[in-house]
């Protein structure tokens, strides 16, 4: 085979061409994958051959290795794995000979698929050569400088395939010496040097046992300090990236080098190049948010004095302040024309507002002088930041600080919105939605809108809405926060009632406006709008939202008609409708809680047609708000919505099946839910379809593991829901919740959100017990007699750990009562010879939670009763 023609061929302009030589490269891998990966090692490796070929060759080397797609990528390690070890040898080989070629596209590619093999090897403890070879090459007398950046660039990217538990102490000591010594000014080019500080940056993981030592902790910090202090732009940014890892995975190891790390910051904030200065201010971004973490942590566990909070930027702010106000003065002219922009500006108001966060009310005093010296200059750029630094600092500090500032400011920012630069109208229509979101709470007491100013207010807001696009889109988050100020303190809820049909006939405008190429401006209008929607009194604007409901109606039936000529129109189709069906949701909750339902019943129909409809187009987020929509539609319409279910039943299977697009699964598990609730027993008929859906969700490692926690409640939910008809699905439900409970014993759990998903898995089976328990408790108890040892001690077990949460503790109690209260004298014996329960009620009758402790006492009667039988 000619694989560098066909390499070739698949560049070409022609498409025929094209098509067929990916054809023969697919089946060329399909069908003989080790001749595949010899003759494609074998094509990098060749310096004969054209850049081009060898660059495609290492691409098509690491996508056969390599995957996103989990169940994919370790398919691709699976068939690595059954390789002739021979041929792997050589193919490994070839790799590590490939680095030395002075072809850049040839020995970074090589790099690339080094790591890729080392990812699938080295945890398996295989290729334990690797690291030797590659060290080896950073101390040939006669390296030249591209075999060391190659091999820099194989030990970087090797380092972020692993993990560190992969490597040996000795492997990474290894690691480090030859990094730090690529990090040589004296002895190295700037290409190298930028390849071992990247190479650095990934293995900062692997060395936390450096970190611990102290003379080698000081010599990386000395190292990396001179390289940030280099002339190269490029290096001297990855010696900042450097610093920003460390600030979050070795915070507490820092203080002896922050007067260092102040000075190189802030003179890089100051005055380098706008790459550079973006890593010094994402260094102190860093700080911020572990010291805010370790703030929260504290709070939580009541240690308000916690040790391993070091104050580092309180003990900066008096200098760290003015620096971060001094990058907020550096705007770009056309940054108002860029939703993605990120410059020094936007970085130093973002780190300015996580320092409030941290150092709360210390940091009023430091910012107001700047706000005040700014606020009213000429040049559009003062005002600009002094407008950005008040509204970056309203989230943190107490509102009896805030609050002479605010109510001082208030009015200056109303006019503000009439500002002759777009910049300033723009940043003035955030700061006032940041001041409805952290300073007008009228549930407690404390709010920068009164009676008195309200319509002075939403005035000012339905005029800006009309400003250019940019602006718009900050005036509906203005107007989203103001609505739920109101929606929270709900007596004051008809407040905006005046104003109802105005604000919606404002947010539909700004949602069609054909000026903007912008879909987020769309969205925030929608947004907004169901918060009005939210917050608004029925009795006051039923009227207006049976208007405002027929209008979205309208709507997304228009949306059918739309011409589709590109992925574009389809991604904007699909974006609009999922916001309509947002929007049909919203209004239907409201109806919901309204006692006429005559008024749901006159639109339902349609509305039921619509979401249909919307099923058919295939897109994964709409059906997503369309399944939304319809469980609410199912929660109003209650016993009704039975005329639907012929029709509606094979979407909702599919959505439960949809793995691939794992949240719709997840919707249409809630939506199960909804239903249950709504038809009662009506369900039964579709029982089959569910139950075989959720259990098959159940049994399948390609489903997200988040999914499944709702799919075990919802199952509890359909037991309680059609009862003793529940008896045929017992013998495949109970044997899948007894291997969950077993998975919940063996699991791993190396950090915070996977002990919670440990507790949402455990509360989740206790919920489909209780569930199943319930339904036969009346007629086919004995159903459940053979599991009642296993449930009891699944319950002991979990209910035993000290470190539980709430959730997890009142869900356990009630399977402890289920189990008694449905099983009776049967498990009598069972309860006789365990003293757990009693020991377990009695603490939980001490508890502050009203809740638990009568839940706990009804279960000690229930108990009580089977014991006395």
């Amino acid at each position: 085979m000619d694989v560098t023609g066909i390499l070739l061929a698949t560049q070409s302009h022609d498409g025929q061409t094209r098509n067929v030589a990916e054809g023969t490269i697919k089946q060329f891998e399909e069908q003989s994958f080790p001749q595949f990966l010899q003759a494609l090692s074998a094509e990098l490796s060749d310096d004969s051959k054209p850049p081009v070929s060898r660059r495609l060759a290492g691409i098509l080397l690491k996508n056969s290795l390599d995957a996103n797609d989990l169940t994919r990528k370790e398919k691709c390690a699976e068939r690595w794995i059954s390789v002739d070890p021979a041929i792997k040898s050589h193919v490994k080989g070839s790799l590590l000979m490939t680095l030395g070629s002075p072809v850049s596209d040839a020995h970074r590619s090589s790099s690339q698929v080094i790591a890729k093999v080392a990812s699938i090897e080295i945890p398996r403890r295989e290729w334990p050569e690797l690291i030797v070879n590659l060290l080896g090459n950073m101390t040939k007398p006669d390296a030249p400088p591209s075999l060391k950046q190659a091999t820099l660039d194989a030990i970087g990217y090797v380092c972020e395939e692993i993990s560190p538990q992969d490597l040996e102490q000795d492997q990474v000591n290894a690691v480090l010496t030859a990094v730090v010594q690529g990090m040589n000014h004296v002895d190295n080019s700037s290409e190298v040097r930028l390849a071992a500080v990247k190479a650095l940056y990934n293995a900062l993981d692997f060395a936390e046992t450096n970190f611990q030592n102290e003379s080698e902790r000081n010599y990386i910090m000395k190292v990396i300090c001179e390289t940030a202090s280099c002339k190269e732009v490029d290096v001297k940014k990855a010696a900042f990236e450097c610093f920003v890892c460390i600030a979050s995975t070795y915070y507490d190891l820092l203080e002896p080098y922050m007067q260092t790390l102040f000075e190189l910051t802030a003179n890089a904030a100051r005055t380098d190049e706008e790459p550079v200065a973006l890593q010094a201010i994402e260094f102190w971004s860093t700080i911020c948010d572990e010291e805010v973490a370790i703030q929260e942590d504290a709070e939580e566990s009541g240690d308000l004095n916690s040790a391993s909070h070091l104050h580092f930027v309180e003990k900066a702010i008096p200098l760290l302040v003015p620096m971060l106000l001094e990058t907020l003065l550096k705007q770009e002219e056309d940054q108002d024309e860029d939703d993605g922009i990120w410059n020094l500006s936007m970085a130093g108001g973002t780190c300015l507002g996580l320092v409030a966060t941290a150092v709360k009310d210390t940091i009023v005093p430091l910012v107001m002088p700047f706000i005040e010296g700014n606020i009213t200059k000429p040049d559009w750029r003062n005002r600009e930041a002094a407008t950005f630094a008040f509204g970056s600092i309203l989230e943190g500090p107490s509102v009896e600080k805030l609050a002479p500032l605010v109510h001082a400011g208030f009015d200056f920012l109303l006019s503000a919105t009439k500002d002759q630069n777009n910049h300033v109208r723009e940043t003035t229509a955030w700061a006032l939605s940041r001041t409805f979101e952290f300073l007008h709470s009228p549930a407690n007491g404390f709010s920068v809108v009164t009676d008195a100013n309200l319509s002075h207010v939403v005035e000012i807001l339905l005029t800006s809405i009309k400003d250019s696009p940019n602006v718009a889109e900050k005036v509906c988050g203005a107007l989203y926060f103001l609505a739920q100020g109101y929606h929270n303190a709900e007596p004051m809820s008809s407040v905006l009632s005046p104003y109802f049909g105005q604000l919606v006939s404002a947010l539909l405008a700004t949602a069609d406006r054909s000026d903007s190429n912008n879909s987020r401006l769309c969205a925030s209008a929608y947004e907004t709008l169901n918060e009005i929607v939210r917050c608004s009194s029925i009795a006051e604007t039923l009227n207006m939202i049976v208007l405002l409901l027929q209008e979205i109606m309208k709507r997304l039936n228009q949306t059918f008609e739309f011409q589709i000529t590109s992925s574009e129109d389809k991604e904007k189709q699909s974006e609009l409708q999922a916001l309509l069906c947002g929007v049909v949701q919203v209004i239907l909750q409201k109806f919901s809680n309204y006692d006429d339902k005559l008024v749901i019943a006159q639109f339902a129909d349609q509305i039921m047609v619509l979401l249909l409809r919307v099923f058919s187009c295939d897109s994964s987020n709409v059906h997503e708000e369309a399944m939304l929509a319809i469980g609410a539609l199912a929660y109003a319409t209650g016993p009704d919505f039975l005329k639907y279910m012929p029709e509606f039943h094979k979407y909702l299977e599919m959505g439960l099946q949809n793995f691939g697009a794992y949240q719709v699964c997840c919707v249409s598990v809630g939506v199960v839910a909804d239903i249950c609730r709504a038809l009662d027993d009506k369900v039964l008929p579709y029982c089959d379809g569910i139950m075989g859906a959720l259990l098959k969700d159940l049994s399948s490692s390609e489903l997200h593991r988040s999914v499944k926690p709702p799919i075990m409640s919802c199952i509890g939910d359909i037991a309680l829901t059609i009862g003793e008809h529940f008896e045929k699905y017992v013998p495949y439900t109970v044997p899948m919740l007894q291997g969950a409970a077993e998975l919940c014993s063996r699991m791993d759990l190396p950090d915070d959100d996977s002990t919670e998903y440990q507790n949402e898995l455990r509360r989740s089976i206790f919920e489909a017990y209780s569930g199943i328990l319930q339904g036969v408790k009346n007629s086919k108890s004995e159903l459940m007699v053979p599991y009642a040892g296993h449930i009891f001690q699944f319950a002991e077990l979990v209910l035993r750990e000290i470190s539980r949460d709430e959730g997890l503790t009142k869900a356990g109690v009630a399977l402890v009562g289920d189990l008694a209260d449905a099983l009776g004298p049967s498990i009598k014996l069972l309860l006789q010879n365990s003293s757990f329960h009693s020991e377990l009620l009695g603490r939980c009758s001490q508890s502050d939670d009203y809740q638990l402790r009568e839940t706990a006492s009804w279960v000690q009667g229930v108990i009580s009763r089977v014991l006395v039988s």
